[in-house]
C-alpha cells in the first residue's frame, strides 16, 4: 500500500513493532550515534527520539535499516521491482496487442510515472527565517567538521534540459543560513550545478526533509543521468507524485515533505567542507565545495526530521544499498546478456568491490562485461571487480574466493587500470576522485580447473616479529595482520618460502580482525590502491607490457596521510551503556 509520507510509514511501522520512542532527552552530538550504531549491529527498529537537545522537533533515524523494513516501504521484495520492469521492457521489445494485452497491469502503473500538481502542501503549513540551529541536526563522529545533514533530498533542476534530480548529499552546517552541499563526482545535482556555474548562474536548490519511502528510495538509486528519481518514485508509491510551487524559489518540489530548505547555490563559490566520518569507515578530509545559501524554511506545524548515521559497517545503508542493486540487477542484465548475477559488497563500501557473474559466449567476453559495467553511471566508480562463472554465488565471498583459487592465472586474468575517476571519498590513492582500478578474471576456460594442494602456513612469526596473527580463507587468501611495516612486511611474504600453493596474500593494520568476514573486506578493500599497493611474486616487462607471476600481495594497511578510521569516544561509549535502560527501560 503506498504511504502518505514520512509520518504515515512511521505509524505502519510502530503497529508492527518495527519502530521504538525514544522519551528521554538525548544529545544529537555523538549520542545518537552511538545509540543507533548498536541498534543496527543487532539489527534492531527503527527509533523515534522525541525530546532531542536544543531542538523542539523530533527525530527519526534507522527507517529503513532493515530488509523487512524495506519490503514493508515497497510492498514487496526489491528485486521484484526490477524484475517487472524488466519483464516490460522485454515484452514491449517490439510491442504487440498481444504483449500489451498480457502487460496491462503493469502497463497501468506507467500512469504513475507523473507529476501532480498541488496548490497546498502540508510541508508549507509554516514559513519561517532560516534558523538551522533549531534543527536537531547531528554531530555524528568526534572528529567530523561540525553538524551535517545527513538525510537531506536535495532536489534541482538541469538549466539546460529542465530534467529533475533528486540524491542525497550531505550538507555541512556553517552557521544558522549555510551549509556546504557535497556534490560528489557522478551526482546529478553536480552535474546541474556545472551547467549553472558555466552560465554564471545561481542554481536553486530544495533540500526535501523528510518524505514517504518510495521518495526516499528513489532518491539513492543511480537511475541513468536524465531520468527523474521524483518521477521514478510514483512507480514505487504506485500513485503520481504530488508537487507543490516553492515560495522563494522557481522550483517545485515533492509537497509531501516534513520540512524543506528553500535556496541557492551561487556560482564559484567555495568553503572547507569536512572532515566527515563516511560510510567507508574513514573521516573524508576537509575539501573546498560549493554553498547552500538558505532563503526560507517551510515546514510541517508538527514535523518529523529524518536522520541517518554512516560510518563502518554495518550501517542501516547496508540495507538501503542491497534493496538498490537487487532492483537494479535485472535491469543491467538487459544492457548485457551475458550477465548473470552481480553484487556489490556492503562491507568495502560497495564502490570498492563487485563480483560478476558472466556467461562468456567467446573468449574474453566476461572482460567485456567488466568494462562495460566500469562504464555505466555510478558502476564507473568501481574500484574492484572480481569476474565469476554463472554458478557462482556472487554473495558468497568463500565461494568467490574458491573461484579465485581455481581459475585465476596472474599473467593472464590480471587487468590494471592505472589511471581512472574513483568515488570522492575513496582516499587510497592520496589524490581525490583519481586513482587505480583492479579488474580479477577467476572465469573458467574450456573447463579447466586448478589442481588444488591445500597449503599449509607455518608460524608467520619466525618470518618477523611484527606479525600478530593470521588466517587463511578457503586456502585462498591469507590474511595476515602485522604491527607494522605493511609494503616491507607484503613483498617478504609473497617471497617466502613454505607459503607455496597461497595464490593471494594480504596484510592489514591491528583493527581489522582477519577471523572476521565483515570486518576483512573493510579492512582490505577501503585500504589499497591496485597500481600503488599491488605485488606479485615475479614481474616482468614484455615491451610496455607488465608480466605478473606468482602470488599476489596486497599492501591493505593504514597509511600515513590516510584519514583516520571512525571511532567513537570513550566517554560518549560509557554514557550510552549507562543510560540504555533509559532509552529502552522495557528491555
Amino acid at each position: 500500500m503506498p504511504f502518505a509520507d514520512l509520518q504515515d510509514f512511521l505509524r505502519h511501522l510502530e503497529r508492527l513493532g518495527e519502530l521504538r520512542r525514544v522519551k528521554v532527552e538525548v544529545d544529537p552530538r555523538l549520542e545518537i550515534t552511538e545509540i543507533v550504531t548498536r541498534v543496527v549491529r543487532e539489527e534492531g527498529p527503527a527509533l523515534l527520539f522525541e525530546r532531542v537537545k536544543g531542538s523542539p522537533f523530533p527525530l527519526a533515524i534507522n527507517i529503513l535499516g532493515s530488509r523487512r523494513r524495506i519490503e514493508e516501504a515497497l510492498g514487496r521484495p526489491p528485486a521484484e521491482v526490477g524484475e517487472e520492469l524488466a519483464r516490460l521492457l522485454e515484452r514491449l521489445n517490439p510491442p504487440s496487442l498481444r504483449s500489451l494485452w498480457e502487460m496491462r497491469g503493469v502497463i497501468g502503473k506507467a500512469l504513475h510515472l507523473r507529476l501532480r500538481r498541488v496548490r497546498r502542501a502540508l510541508c508549507q503549513e509554516v514559513s519561517e527565517e532560516p534558523d538551522l540551529d533549531k534543527l536537531p541536526i547531528l554531530m555524528c563522529w568526534p572528529e567530523d567538521g561540525g553538524r551535517f545533514i545527513t538525510e537531506g533530498m536535495v532536489f534541482t533542476r538541469d538549466p539546460l534540459t529542465g530534467r529533475s534530480n533528486l540524491g542525497i548529499y550531505r550538507l555541512h552546517v556553517y552557521d544558522k543560513r549555510r551549509t556546504g552541499m557535497h556534490w560528489q563526482v557522478q551526482k546529478g545535482g553536480g552535474f546541474h550545478y556545472y551547467q549553472a556555474e558555466k552560465r554564471g548562474d545561481a542554481l536553486p536548490v530544495a533540500v526535501v526533509l523528510g518524505g514517504d519511502p518510495a521518495l526516499l528510495l528513489s532518491a539513492v538509486l543511480p537511475l541513468p543521468e536524465g531520468f527523474e528519481e521524483v518521477v521514478f518514485s510514483g512507480w514505487l508509491r504506485g500513485a503520481p507524485t504530488p508537487m507543490v510551487q516553492g515560495l522563494t524559489i522557481n522550483l517545485d518540489y515533492p509537497a509531501n515533505a516534513e520540512m524543506v530548505l528553500e535556496g541557492i547555490v551561487p556560482p564559484f563559490e567555495r568553503e572547507m567542507e569536512g572532515p566527515f566520518g563516511d560510510h567507508f569507515g574513514h573521516y573524508s578530509h576537509a575539501a573546498p565545495f560549493p554553498v547552500f545559501h538558505l532563503q526560507r524554511v517551510v515546514r510541517r506545524r508538527s514535523p518529523v526530521y529524518p536522520a541517518a548515521v554512516v560510518g563502518k559497517p554495518p550501517q542501516e545503508d547496508r540495507y538501503l544499498g542491497d534493496a538498490v542493486q537487487e532492483m537494479l540487477i535485472p535491469l543491467l542484465r538487459l544492457l548485457s546478456p551475458e550477465l548473470r548475477d552481480l553484487w556489490a559488497y556492503y562491507e568495502a563500501g560497495f564502490h570498492n568491490l563487485a563480483v560478476a557473474a558472466v556467461e562468456s559466449r567467446y573468449p574474453r567476453e566476461a572482460l567485456k562485461t567488466a568494462l562495460g559495467l566500469l562504464g555505466q553511471g555510478q558502476m564507473s566508480l568501481t574500484k574492484c571487480i572480481v569476474l565469476v562463472d554463472p554458478e557462482v554465488n556472487v554473495r558468497d565471498f568463500r565461494a568467490v574466493l574458491r573461484a579465485i583459487r581455481e581459475n585465476f592465472d596472474p599473467p593472464e586474468d590480471f587487468i590494471l587500470i592505472s589511471r581512472s575517476t574513483l568515488d570522492t571519498l575513496d582516499f587510497t590513492s592520496f589524490r581525490m576522485h583519481l586513482g587505480s582500478k583492479l579488474i580479477l578474471d577467476a572465469t573458467g576456460r574450456n573447463g579447466q580447473r586448478r589442481h588444488h594442494v591445500p597449503p599449509r602456513i607455518p608460524d608467520l612469526r619466525d618470518l618477523d616479529p611484527r606479525i600478530l596473527r593470521w588466517a587463511l580463507w578457503e586456502d585462498t587468501l591469507l590474511a595476515v595482520q602485522v604491527r607494522a611495516g605493511g609494503r616491507e612486511m607484503i613483498e617478504r611474504l609473497v617471497k617466502a618460502e613454505g607459503l607455496e600453493g597461497v595464490p593471494w596474500i594480504v596484510v592489514v593494520s591491528p583493527d581489522v580482525d582477519v577471523t572476521d568476514q565483515e570486518s576483512l573486506i573493510w579492512g582490505i578493500f577501503t585500504r589499497f590502491d591496485p597500481a600503488r599497493d599491488i605485488v606479485f611474486e615475479h614481474v616482468e616487462l614484455r615491451g610496455v607490457w607488465p608480466v605478473c607471476h606468482g602470488r599476489m600481495g596486497i599492501d591493505a594497511t593504514w597509511k600515513e596521510g590516510y584519514p583516520k578510521p571512525l571511532e567513537m569516544t570513550p566517554e560518549i561509549q560509557e554514557r550510552v551503556r549507562l543510560r540504555w535502560k533509559e532509552y529502552f527501560p522495557e528491555e
